[in-house]
C-alpha cells in the first residue's frame, strides 16, 4: 500500500518534471531565431531564476575582465577601422572626446589618436585609427588591438576596399569588434528606418547577431563606450602565448662611434605573457632584436594624476598634448626592473653555419706522394728549346707532329677570324656613315604628352600577353597534369637523369635524408616537433603572468617575443574566393604569419596522410594544398595570409590558412608523365611511339613500369628499330583512342628566397581588367 508522503513524493516528482518541460521550452523559445532580440536576455534570466541557476564567472576571466581598462590594467586599446571612403573616422574620434568629467590626451605624432580617462567610470580607452589604404598597419594593428570599431556607411555599410579590408581581418583572426553607423540623420525618417533594415540584413552574413550603433549624440558615444568596456573579449591564440606591446612612445639614443647605430627606448603596456629581458624582441617589419634592460616609468595615463602646485585641475573635458610631460615622465622616477644576463641572453644567430671541411680529411702518406712524384717523371719529355727559356714557356711549345695535326684546324681558325673582321669592318664603315646622317638629319623638337600613351599600350599589352600566357599553362596543367614533351636535341636518359620510377607512390620507400641540399645545413630542426610544442606551452602555462606596467627598452611597435632560427615551415592554405588569377609554384608571395610579415617564393603540395606529397604546380581554387616555405620557427596555432604584389604595387589576398607544422623531413615530391601513341595494337601487345626517339632511351626507361588512360598496366619488352619505337605487354588489350603514360619522380626543396623587408602596399583598388579564367579560349 502507497502510504500518503509517498504519494506526496510522487506529485511533487511530477510537478518537477512540469516545471523542468516549461523551463525548457522557454529556453528553446529564448534562443529560437523567431523571439525578438530585445526579450532574450530577460526570457532567459526568467527562465534560470525558476530552475534556481547561478552564473559564476572564472577568476581568471572576472580578474581579465576588471583589469582591462581600469587603473591596474592597460588601457583598452580600441583601433577605428573605417569601411567606407564616405565614413569619415576625425568625426567620430571628436565625438568621442566630448566626454562630461573625462581627460582627453592626444598622441604625439600620431593623428587621430588620443586617450581618453574616465575617472568617473574608473575606465581610460586608448583610441588609434586606421589610416584608409595603410593595409600593414591595419593587419599590425589589429594584431596588438582589444576592441575593434567598424564604421559603416549608413546606406551602403562597406566599399570594395572595406570588403578587402574585412577580409584580411577574419582570415587573421578578429578580436573583440563593434558596428557604428555615423551620419544619416539628413535622411528622411522614412527612408532613415529602411536602410537601418537594409543594412542590418546585409551585416547578418559577415556578423551575425551583431548590434549597430548609432553615432550621432554624445549619449549615442556614452552608450558605445560602455558597451566597449562591458563585451566578452575574444582571444587570439597566436598573440595571447607572446607578450606583446603598442608603442606609446619611442626615442633614438645614437651611439658615440655613429649616429646610425643606438639604442631605440620605447614605452608602452606590456600585454599577454610575462616579459622576459634575456629574450629576443621582434619588431614587425625591421626584424629581431636584443634588449638591454626594462624599467619602470610612471604610468603617463594615471586615472589620477599628479597636480603639480600652481596648476588647477581641470574641469569636465581637458584636452592636453603629451609633447609636454609624456617624454618628461619617461626620465622621472624610473625604475630599473630587469638588465640583461650575457650568459642567458638569446643569441641573434638565425642560421647554422655550415662547415665546409666537416667532412673526413686525410694527409697523403709517403707511398702516395712517392707514386705521384714516379708518375710526372714518367710523364715528363725532353724537348728542345731556345736558350733563356722557363719551364713554363716551354710547356707552350708543341713538336712537329702536333704542329701538322693542327695546321688543318688553324688555318679553318684563321679563315673564320678573317671573315669576321671583314664584317665588323663593314659594320663599322656602316655605322658611321648612318651617324653622319643622323646628325646631319636631327633637330631639336617638343614631344607632346600623348606619347606616354604609346608606352602605356605597350606595357598593358605586355602585361596582358603574360597573364594570358599563365591561364593557359594553368588550363594546360588542369587538362594534361604533369605531362611533358620528350624533347629530341637531348636523350631523355640525360634530360630526366634526375628522376626514378616507383612501383607505387603511396608504398614505395622514400629516404627523407638522401641527397639534401646545402640550405638544409643551415636550417634547425626537432626531434619530435608537437612534444617540443607541447613541452613549451606548459611552460608557459606555468609561469605566472607578470603585472603589466609601461617599460622602455630597445625595440619599436608592435613587438612580440619568440625564438628566431630558420626552418622549414609548411602552411595549409586555401585559395581565397575574390582572387581567379594564376599564381605558380615559386612565384615570389608576401606572408603574413602570426606577427611575422616576410617574403618567399614557396612550394605548393598536395594534403594528405601519407608519407609523400605530389607537387602542384599553380595554386588550385577547389583544394587545400600545402605551402612550403624557408621561414624562422613559428609554433602553431598562427594564421597565416599569402599576398601577391602586383605591378603597380598593390597587394592582392590570394589565399589564407594555418600553420601547419615545422618539418623539413616532409617529402614534395615533382611527377613528370611522359605519354606516348599506340601504333600496332595485338592481343595484349602493342608498339608504342613518340615517347622516346633514339633505341637506348627505351633500354634505360625499360624496368619502369607502364600504365595508361583508360587504366590498363604494362611494361617495357623490347626496342624496336633507332627510333624510339618498342614493344610493350599490358594486361589487357588497348584501345585506339588511348594513351601510354610513363611516370617519374624526382623530391624537389624550396628556393632560399626569405626576405623579411616587405615593401608598403600602395591603397588597394579592385582590378577588373583582367578576365575570368572561364573565358580564356585554348588553341
Amino acid at each position: 500500500m502507497h502510504t500518503a508522503a509517498t504519494a506526496r513524493e510522487g506529485v511533487r516528482a511530477r510537478c518537477t518534471c512540469r516545471r523542468r518541460r516549461h523551463v525548457g521550452a522557454v529556453l528553446g523559445a529564448a534562443r529560437s531565431r523567431h523571439a525578438p532580440r530585445r526579450h532574450r536576455p530577460s526570457i532567459l534570466r526568467r527562465a534560470r531564476a525558476e530552475l534556481g541557476f547561478t552564473v559564476s564567472l572564472c577568476p581568471q576571466v572576472l580578474a581579465e575582465k576588471r583589469n582591462l581598462g581600469s587603473k591596474d590594467g592597460p588601457p583598452h586599446l580600441v583601433v577605428v577601422v573605417p569601411l567606407h571612403s564616405g565614413a569619415a573616422a576625425h568625426n567620430t574620434l571628436r565625438l568621442l572626446q566630448s566626454q562630461d568629467a573625462a581627460v582627453v590626451r592626444v598622441d604625439e605624432g600620431r593623428p587621430g589618436g588620443f586617450t581618453l580617462l574616465c575617472p568617473r567610470l574608473k575606465q581610460r580607452w586608448r583610441f588609434v585609427a586606421a589610416q584608409a589604404g595603410d593595409l600593414h598597419a591595419l593587419l599590425d594593428l589589429a594584431k596588438v588591438a582589444d576592441s575593434l570599431l567598424f564604421l559603416l556607411d549608413p546606406a551602403d555599410g562597406w566599399d570594395s576596399a572595406g570588403e578587402h579590408c574585412l577580409s584580411c581581418l577574419f582570415a587573421q583572426g578578429l578580436p573583440s569588434y563593434a558596428l557604428a553607423v555615423p551620419g544619416g540623420t539628413d535622411l528622411p525618417p522614412k527612408k532613415r528606418i529602411d536602410a537601418k533594415k537594409k543594412l542590418a540584413k546585409a551585416i547578418e552574413k559577415r556578423f551575425p547577431e551583431a548590434k549597430l550603433f548609432p553615432l550621432n549624440t554624445e549619449q549615442e558615444s556614452s552608450l558605445l563606450l560602455r558597451h566597449l568596456a562591458a563585451q566578452k573579449q575574444r582571444h587570439l591564440a597566436f598573440r595571447d602565448r607572446r607578450a606583446h606591446l603598442l608603442a606609446y612612445a619611442a626615442e633614438f639614443v645614437p651611439s658615440q662611434e655613429s649616429n646610425l647605430v643606438g639604442t631605440l627606448k620605447v614605452s608602452g603596456f606590456v600585454r599577454g605573457q610575462t616579459l622576459s629581458v634575456n629574450s629576443l624582441v621582434h619588431i614587425v617589419g625591421h626584424g629581431d632584436f636584443q634588449m638591454s634592460q626594462v624599467d619602470a616609468p610612471p604610468d603617463p595615463l594615471s586615472l589620477n594624476p599628479r597636480v603639480v602646485k600652481g596648476q588647477k585641475r581641470s574641469q569636465d573635458v581637458d584636452i592636453q598634448d603629451d609633447s609636454v610631460n609624456g617624454a618628461d615622465e619617461m626620465e622621472e622616477d624610473v625604475k630599473v626592473l630587469m638588465k640583461a644576463d650575457a650568459s642567458k641572453q638569446e643569441s641573434l644567430q638565425s642560421e647554422v653555419v655550415p662547415d665546409p671541411m666537416e667532412g673526413e680529411q686525410t694527409w697523403p702518406t709517403e707511398e702516395e706522394l712517392q707514386e705521384a712524384e714516379a708518375f710526372l717523371k714518367a710523364s715528363r719529355k725532353v724537348v728542345k728549346v731556345p736558350k733563356g727559356t722557363s719551364q713554363y714557356q716551354a710547356a707552350w711549345i708543341v713538336d712537329d707532329g702536333e704542329e701538322d695535326s693542327e695546321e688543318d684546324d688553324d688555318e679553318e681558325e684563321d679563315d673564320d677570324i678573317d671573315d669576321m673582321m671583314e664584317e665588323a669592318a663593314s659594320q663599322g664603315e656602316g655605322s658611321e656613315e648612318e651617324e653622319e646622317l643622323a646628325e646631319e638629319e636631327c633637330e631639336t623638337m617638343t614631344m607632346s604628352e600623348c606619347v606616354r600613351d604609346d608606352h602605356y599600350d605597350e606595357k598593358v599589352e605586355e602585361d596582358e600577353e603574360e597573364m594570358l600566357e599563365r591561364y593557359k599553362q594553368e588550363r594546360m596543367d588542369e587538362m594534361f597534369p604533369d605531362e611533358v614533351d620528350t624533347p629530341r636535341d637531348v636523350p631523355a636518359r640525360v634530360r630526366f637523369q634526375k628522376y626514378r620510377g616507383l612501383k607505387s607512390f603511396r608504398t614505395s620507400p622514400w629516404d627523407p635524408k638522401e641527397n639534401l641540399p646545402r640550405d638544409y645545413a643551415r636550417i634547425f630542426q626537432f626531434q619530435d616537433f608537437s612534444r617540443t610544442r607541447k613541452h613549451i606551452f606548459r611552460q608557459i602555462e606555468e609561469t605566472e603572468g607578470a603585472s603589466v606596467i609601461p617599460f622602455s627598452f630597445g625595440g619599436q611597435s608592435p613587438f612580440h617575443l619568440f625564438p628566431y632560427c630558420m626552418s622549414v615551415l609548411n602552411f595549409l592554405v586555401r585559395r581565397h574566393p575574390s582572387n581567379s588569377e594564376p599564381v605558380k609554384a615559386k612565384e615570389e608571395l608576401i606572408f603574413h604569419c602570426g606577427f611575422r610579415r616576410f617574403r618567399a617564393s614557396p612550394l605548393f603540395s598536395q594534403h594528405t596522410s601519407a608519407d609523400k606529397h605530389k607537387l602542384e604546380r599553380f595554386l588550385r581554387p577547389d583544394a587545400a594544398l600545402v605551402v612550403t616555405v624557408y621561414a624562422p620557427i613559428t609554433f602553431p596555432p598562427a594564421s597565416v595570409l599569402l599576398f601577391k604584389q602586383r605591378s603597380n604595387g598593390m597587394h592582392d589576398l590570394i589565399a589564407t590558412g594555418s600553420l601547419l607544422a615545422v618539418d623539413p623531413d616532409r617529402i614534395v615530391i615533382k611527377r613528370l608523365v611522359l605519354s606516348g601513341h599506340p601504333f600496332k595494337i595485338f592481343t595484349k601487345t602493342a608498339v608504342v611511339r613518340y615517347m622516346f626517339f633514339n633505341r637506348e632511351d627505351v633500354m634505360w626507361f625499360k624496368p619502369v613500369e607502364l600504365r595508361t588512360k583508360w587504366g590498363r598496366r604494362g611494361h617495357i619488352k623490347e626496342p624496336l628499330g633507332t627510333h624510339g619505337h618498342m614493344k610493350c605487354h599490358f594486361d589487357g588489350q588497348l584501345k585506339s583512342q588511348d594513351t601510354v603514360l610513363l611516370n617519374l619522380y624526382k623530391r624537389v626543396f624550396p628556393k632560399w628566397t626569405y626576405d623579411p623587408y616587405v615593401p608598403e602596399p600602395v591603397p588597394w583598388v579592385r582590378d577588373e581588367t583582367m578576365p575570368p579564367a572561364q573565358e580564356v579560349e585554348m588553341e
